[in-house]
């Protein structure tokens, strides 16, 4: 808790009131600030107990400004559970927005598609998670003023807000596929018999970020929506080797849309 105040005191002094909604920007999907009138911005290294991001596509930065007519906070890139930081360390940045002030916590990801219709360059909406990464954030000492030891995960992803990207796809004439997101340690890509796997466990894209930031967010009593940018089909579903550079080159192909996508929804939420 009390880092927890000491890195509230040093956002709130560089940003006044904390904007209610929160934007994590995943893997190559950075862009959506270009569409942001900055107000301001700072580093995680000047954050007291936020760890650097290290990861390509991950700058590393809280941004404030205005996406359309409404005031926004963007996490430009997250930390990962395979850079080897704790699971607190992973999730501390958003703890620390919620306990800002923040409400409502729209996550992005980079994700490969395991369901046998998914193109790359398409956008799901995750309607629920399977956490594989063998550990969970809320492990430890609960803090009764974070939230309750034992907190409900019936409705993480809240059905209002998807309904609402979901209006918002289909005014766009965007495809906005539905599915379920395997949160696994990484960083190796999964071979296809784990695809196969997860496949069979019910999942219809694999990740390796999102489902500790959720659960973190979900014990503070959040609301939270999320959206995959499917930047490649998994070991097995489809053709070629996987790198990472692929994958934020095909997430840039769906930027303008996914953009498009973020914008509304936070003039539609956002006060």
């Amino acid at each position: 808790m009390e880092k927890l105040e000491q890195a509230k005191k040093v956002i709130l002094a560089k940003f006044g009131e904390m904007p209610k909604t929160v934007i994590t920007l995943g893997s190559g999907l950075g862009s959506l600030l270009e569409k942001i009138e900055i107000e301001s911005e700072i580093g995680f290294s000047e954050i007291p107990h936020f760890k650097s991001a290290t990861v390509a596509g991950h700058s590393g930065k809280l941004v404030v400004g205005k996406l359309g007519a409404k005031r926004v906070a963007c996490l430009k890139g997250r930390l990962h559970y395979y850079e080897g930081y704790s699971m607190e360390e992973v999730v501390f940045p958003f703890r620390t927005l919620a306990w800002c002030g923040a409400e409502t916590f729209l996550l992005t990801n980079a994700a490969g598609g395991i369901h046998p219709d998914m193109k790359p360059g398409e956008l799901m909406l995750i309607t629920d998670h399977i956490n594989l990464m063998g550990d969970n954030p809320l492990i430890g000492t609960n803090h009764e003023k974070l939230g309750t030891r034992f907190p409900d995960m019936s409705q993480v992803y809240q059905s209002g807000l998807r309904n609402v990207i979901l209006e918002i796809a289909h005014r766009q004439g965007l495809k906005l596929r539905q599915g379920i997101y395997a949160g696994v340690y990484g960083p190796s890509y999964e071979t296809p018999a784990e695809v196969n796997m997860l496949r069979r466990l019910g999942a219809d894209a694999i990740g390796m970020s999102t489902v500790p930031e959720a659960i973190a967010l979900n014990h503070m009593g959040r609301k939270i929506v999320a959206v995959s940018c499917i930047t490649n089909l998994a070991a097995g579903v489809g053709e070629g080797s996987l790198n990472h550079e692929e994958v934020l080159a095909a997430a840039k192909l769906i930027q303008e849309s996914f953009s498009l996508l973020v914008k509304e929804f936070c003039n539609v939420v956002s006060k």
